[in-house]
């Protein structure tokens, strides 16, 4: 009884299925057909090509520099016994900003001061001798010789008197570089040192940068080296790629760094607000020149495998238009638009909406896009 009542039910089961299965395909066999049954062809929107003016532009990592900023580095060898200034502060030219301690130095001042006082009084007894020689000669009473010897007594004394004099002068000036001072108007960068520090003439002590002008190190490959010219525009951008200062090209250098394979470029930045800083790296645009491309809108492009491509509604051999796939070479966006390098010419009608639903070669009706 289960073996019989089973036969009619596997029956029954198969021909539901053959029945619902000849429905699906009737079905899709009917939806594969439409289009080429209704025969008509599929619309679509497109955009004509057009040539807009574009840069070609390069962006590279670059460097701000200033030429008003000093490396503050003491002449002389010491022990740091004040620090009149603090990080940030505005000093003027001239002044005080460190004092490395100066015993020792006018020490040396006070001795030299004193052996020229010794020269001095020395000369003036010399002179004397003199005085009283020539006296003794035009009277006859004293011989030539003994002139001269007087004369000579006094030569010396004077050159002594001279010599001593450079001497306390340099020493002097020596005492003098014990006291730091600012080279000129500025901010006082970060300090280092600390009272107490012992310095030599390669300590750095602190900076003073001048607010003005900046200079931006642009470092190029060497591949686009042939391109370099003088006067070039450069941009400077912040973090969201808004352009915040214009500049040209400068300086190109006639070297190139071993290291990087690179070729310094600079080119002068006003900083009249302030908003940039010495050694703050930034992206700076390098625009080599301006020629006419074609643009086409992002949506209408998609990419495959790391290739570009777009439809282009071309005219069919039979009358009407067909979607052509073409590939494409681009460059920057502008806006909502890729910059296309090759493989559209203006005047194309780009299509623009259901591009997913294409296949090369099937037949459109444009439509203006709006």
């Amino acid at each position: 009884m289960l073996k019989a009542s089973k036969k009619p039910f596997v029956a029954s089961w198969s021909a539901v299925c053959l029945v619902i299965s000849g429905g699906l395909l009737t079905s899709c066999g009917k939806k594969a057909d439409e289009p080429q049954q209704g025969g008509g062809a599929m619309p679509v929107k497109v955009q004509e090509a057009k040539a807009v003016p574009v840069s070609d532009t390069s962006d590279y990592v670059a460097t701000l520099k200033s030429r008003n900023s000093a490396v503050i580095m003491p002449q002389v060898e010491g022990q740091i016994v004040q620090i009149s200034v603090h990080s940030g502060d505005t000093v003027s030219a001239g002044t005080p900003m460190m004092q490395i301690d100066p015993l020792k130095q006018q020490a040396t001042v006070k001795s030299q001061e004193d052996t020229r006082a010794a020269a001095e009084a020395n000369l003036k007894f010399a002179q004397q001798q003199f005085d009283r020689a020539s006296s003794l000669y035009a009277s006859g009473v004293v011989s030539k010789q003994d002139l001269d010897q007087s004369r000579s007594a006094l030569d010396s004394a004077k050159s002594q008197v001279q010599a001593l004099d450079a001497s306390v002068r340099e020493q002097q000036v020596q005492l003098h570089y014990y006291n730091v001072t600012a080279p000129w108007s500025g901010i006082v960068g970060d300090i280092p040192v600390h009272v107490g520090d012992r310095v030599t003439t390669s300590t750095q002590l602190t900076t003073v940068d001048k607010p003005g002008s900046l200079e931006v190190y642009v470092y190029v490959p060497i591949e686009r080296a042939p391109q370099l010219k003088m006067n070039m525009p450069v941009q400077i951008l912040d973090g969201s790629g808004n352009v915040i200062g214009d500049s040209r090209v400068s300086f190109i250098s006639p070297q190139v760094d071993n290291t990087t394979q690179t070729i310094l470029v600079k080119a002068r930045i006003a900083n009249s607000q302030d908003k940039l800083r010495q050694s703050q790296f930034i992206r700076a645009r390098v625009i080599w020149g301006t020629q006419k491309n074609p643009v086409v809108p992002i949506l209408a492009v998609s990419r495959i495998g790391g290739q570009y491509f777009a439809f282009i509604a071309e005219p069919g051999d039979k009358g009407g238009y067909v979607a052509r796939q073409k590939p494409l070479k681009v460059g920057q966006m502008v806006e909502n638009n890729y910059v296309v390098l090759e493989g559209v010419k203006p005047g194309d009608k780009v299509i623009v909406s259901g591009t997913q639903f294409l296949v090369d070669g099937v037949p459109v009706t444009p439509q203006g896009a709006s």
